[in-house]
């Protein structure tokens, strides 16, 4: 599959900054990067406020004043997560992305981060869209040859779907869905796994994200009758971009709907993957062998049912 992003010519340049960051010590680089970004601004009146919500960086918000109008957002890379994310091709999905007017300003990249622009708004929540002991290793994750298995399993029964191959996010979790009531308009943030994959994988990702993160609920899984309302506006809006006009039959709903649920079983069995390497290497205080096991656990629930799911005659 071509992982090539091409990044259109009006797309600002991003420079680059020679300035590591220390997790644990952060201000003085933080003021070095600043300086660059922000020169008008005073060093001793510039506060910094971590946000917590991120769980494969750390994420700090850099400003003066009393509130938060001009932030410059600063992301510090979790440790050793070049394992799983190429960190040029979300410079380059960053860039294409707010060419297009999908994503924040990316000011710039330095040695163990990047620097972007803050975005007014709120921060979806499920509700509206609708280490422990090693033992738990052995006991709850599946063994290596499962997991070799399920991922053959996997590959050669999605693979037949026909669902096309676009320009994907990857981690639509409802906080990386930023939505500006004033202006009437939706943006995406965070592009670290973003680029080419199939257009279900993206939808069937972002519906196993109704669940939560920090108190995952799978019951919030959207409903039959919720999904295909869903997908008939995307393909609404899909087709029309594409210029093959708006009108949606009602095979077409239902065929998305299956490649969907069905693609919604790797988006499980990625994710838990990606949680056991974080388990391993993250700084991060988070459960990621519990996640790891939330999500393996789902995908075996849910393996029968959407297995069975068969396109419409």
């Amino acid at each position: 599959m071509a992982n090539y992003i091409h990044v259109p010519e009006e797309a600002p340049a991003v420079p680059k900054i020679d300035v590591t960051l220390d997790e644990n010590d952060y201000r003085s680089g933080a003021l070095r990067l600043i300086k660059e970004l922000r020169p008008f601004w005073k060093p001793s009146e510039v506060k910094m406020k971590f946000f917590t919500d991120g769980i494969t960086n750390k994420l700090l918000g850099c400003y003066v004043g009393g509130v938060m109008q001009d932030v410059v957002l600063v992301r510090i890379y979790g440790n050793k997560t070049e394992l799983f994310v190429d960190r040029e091709n979300e410079v380059k999905s960053f860039r294409t992305l707010h060419a297009h007017r999908c994503a924040p300003r990316l000011y710039c990249t330095f040695n163990n981060g990047l620097c972007y622009e803050f975005l007014q708004g709120q921060a979806l929540e499920p509700e509206h869209i609708r280490s422990l002991p090693t033992s738990r290793l052995n006991s709850e994750v599946p063994s290596r040859r499962r997991l070799r298995e399920e991922m053959v399993w996997t590959q050669q029964s999605l693979s037949v779907l026909g669902s096309p191959v676009v320009l994907c996010h990857n981690d639509l979790l409802c906080k990386n869905i930023i939505y500006n009531q004033q202006g009437e308009n939706v943006k995406f943030i965070d592009y670290e796994y973003a680029g080419y994959n199939y257009q279900a994988y993206d939808i069937g990702n972002h519906f196993n994200e109704f669940a939560g993160l920090n108190e995952v609920d799978y019951s919030h899984y959207p409903e039959r009758s919720l999904q295909l309302q869903w997908l008939r506006s995307y393909l609404e809006a899909y087709k029309e971009h594409k210029g093959q006009g708006s009108e949606v039959t009602e095979t077409e709903v239902e065929v998305l709907y299956v490649q969907v649920n069905r693609f919604s079983l790797a988006s499980h069995f990625f994710w838990g993957l990606w949680a056991l390497i974080q388990a391993e290497f993250s700084t991060i205080d988070f459960d990621f062998l519990g996640y790891a096991v939330l999500r393996f656990s789902q995908y075996f629930k849910m393996k029968p049912e959407v297995a069975a799911l068969n396109f419409p005659e």
